[in-house]
């Protein structure tokens, strides 16, 4: 792992892709910042649907930008949301992140105040199945 990463830069940007989150029915808005192995930062918000599995987790829609903008590796994830609960990653955005992700990754949990906690990928994803488990 490189350098720290530049945890305002992501918060700023994951609390501003918060207040952007379609969340009309659960009102539970959260928002994702992840910084790529381009140095880029890209942001994603949930985004509800009235069909509730139809709807995207705020990590997912970061992921889809990272590989849209041409980046194909995560430094480091946060994610923000409000509530006195840590808001981590589900378990389907937890094995997402590990797609493009090394265990030793760095998850950022952020409520409105800031940074609340920080995890390691491999510690909210133990023995995780990735690429490498495949045969290349």
């Amino acid at each position: 792992m490189s350098a720290e990463p530049d945890l305002d830069a992501l918060f700023a940007i994951a609390q501003a892709a918060q207040r952007r989150a379609y969340a009309p029915y659960s009102r539970f808005k959260v928002g994702a910042a992840i910084l790529a192995d381009d140095g880029t930062i890209y942001p994603g918000c949930n985004v509800e649907n009235a069909a509730y599995p139809v709807g995207a987790c705020a990590e997912a829609g970061a992921i889809s930008a990272m590989v849209a903008g041409g980046a194909r590796a995560i430094r480091a994830i946060l994610i923000i949301g409000d509530g006195a609960e840590l808001v981590t990653p589900c378990g389907a955005c937890r094995q997402r992140i590990r797609e493009f992700a090394v265990p030793e990754m760095p998850v950022l949990i952020a409520g409105p105040e800031g940074i609340r906690a920080r995890f390691s990928l491999a510690e909210l994803l133990p023995a995780s199945f990735g690429p490498a488990n495949l045969p290349t």
